[in-house]
């Protein structure tokens, strides 16, 4: 895994155990619209995926809610789904997450938001993988470089006016 400085464009990637990735990404925007364009699923759509088509079939943000997405690719699509366990708004998400393509490799994601206090607003995530096997797996499947690539598409979506 790269590492980036935290205030550049590129999310700062770390391991701090064997089985846990932790992500810090700062936006240039207020917590307030970080959150509306993580929460609001027409606003998720549009920059969730890559640059690809997402469709969000489901996304009830409470505690016990489902949410599921569909990315459609050059190469097909992929769903992605979970449970929200834990949802304190403008504040703090912690989610299941599990790709299709792996049934059953399910993934704890920890999910806070911090105003900075000049306008921007500090990503954290930390997504705990049940085995190491499994952290292997995503990584080596391109997940720093797809995340990037979202979080470069809510740059440009938060530097519109949101509706």
């Amino acid at each position: 895994m790269t590492t980036q400085v935290a205030s550049s464009p590129k999310a700062f990637v770390t391991q701090p155990s064997e089985r846990e990735v932790r992500i810090e990404r700062i936006f240039n925007a207020p917590r307030e619209r970080v959150w509306k364009a993580m929460t609001d699923p027409a606003l998720v759509a549009q920059w969730w995926g890559r640059g690809n088509k997402v469709v969000v079939e489901r996304m009830d943000v409470q505690r016990g809610g489902h949410w599921r997405f569909v990315e459609h690719s050059p190469d097909g699509s992929h769903g992605f789904e979970g449970r929200y366990r834990e949802v304190k708004p403008m504040e703090r998400i912690e989610q299941t997450f599990e790709w299709d393509g792996t049934p059953g490799h399910v993934v704890v994601e920890t999910m806070t938001l911090e105003d900075l206090g000049d306008g921007r607003t500090r990503l954290v995530t930390v997504s705990l993988f049940h085995t190491v096997e499994d952290l292997q797996g995503m990584v080596g499947a391109g997940m720093e470089q797809g995340l990037n690539q979202s979080y470069a598409a809510l740059d440009k979506l938060l530097a519109q006016p949101l509706a």
